[in-house]
């Protein structure tokens, strides 16, 4: 849902609801449903086998992918996104570039040079692969104006949730001396750091978003509240297992939002 969800998002911004039955809209649809998802995290797997060994989040909750499975899973992430990046050469070409924006940066995320993932605050702001589904679909459907508050609201946003994703991995990361903008930060400072993210998320997206802005502000804010209450790894990790469902439900409130002239 994290990348299908801007996706489907990005295509109802025009409010036009037959855009959504364009060949290439539901081809890249397709795209955002499975491949999309296993070039972001399957890349991650491959890079990050000795550091996920040391994260418990990785026992129960997520899978660890050993170093035999590197090269059964290159090859079905080459196979399922090649047929797609050979159909977006009929893409308009703004979307061509968001497609682009959003493979350099799920790629360098985690693999080197970059591996923006163990660089403080490079690893947030590359969590703008997130926005890039959206301006997919926009650009695909006809859109020709980009509203700067907007794509930084959104910047805002998904920083914050990557941030917040990296609480629960904090001892983890500094075992396996990762250095993350939580293991800089704290697990409090973090926290403090995604609270003021959200909320000038939400400032931002009144612009476009008029009122519906502030209870979507709200509903993080608070969370990041009780996560600060919890105040432990452990304690926001309980949180954080709601996170996924949160982030669906917020998704479709936007989705309606830019189908439906709510303001």
């Amino acid at each position: 849902m994290y990348v299908l969800g801007p996706y489907v998002v990005g295509l109802a911004a025009l409010k036009s609801p037959a855009v959504f039955y364009s060949p290439l809209a539901l081809l890249f649809l397709a795209y955002f449903l499975l491949p999309a998802n296993l070039l972001i995290y399957g890349i991650n797997d491959i890079f990050d086998y000795e550091t996920d060994v040391l994260n418990a989040k990785k026992r129960g909750y997520e899978a660890l992918v050993p170093p035999d499975a590197r090269k059964p899973l290159t090859i079905a992430i080459v196979l399922t996104n090649l047929p797609f990046f050979i159909a977006a050469f009929f893409l308009p070409q703004p979307a061509q570039l968001a497609l682009l924006a959003f493979v350099a940066l799920s790629a360098f995320y985690s693999a080197p040079p970059i591996r923006a993932k163990a660089k403080p605050f490079l690893d947030a702001a590359f969590n703008a692969l997130y926005l890039c589904p959206g301006y997919v679909a926009y650009f695909l459907a006809g859109g020709n104006t980009l509203s700067l508050p907007t794509l930084l609201a959104g910047w805002a946003w998904v920083m914050a949730m990557q941030a917040y994703s990296a609480v629960p991995d904090i001892t983890a990361d500094k075992e396996s001396k990762t250095f993350t903008v939580a293991t800089t930060l704290g697990l409090r400072g973090t926290l403090l750091f995604c609270l003021a993210l959200y909320l000038t998320a939400a400032a931002l997206a009144s612009v476009t978003l008029g009122w519906l802005a502030l209870p979507l502000g709200l509903v993080y804010a608070t969370l990041m509240l009780l996560s600060l209450r919890a105040g432990t790894e452990e304690g926001v990790m309980k949180l954080y297992k709601n996170f996924p469902l949160l982030n669906t439900f917020c998704g479709m409130i936007l989705f309606f939002a830019a189908l439906l002239p709510l303001r």
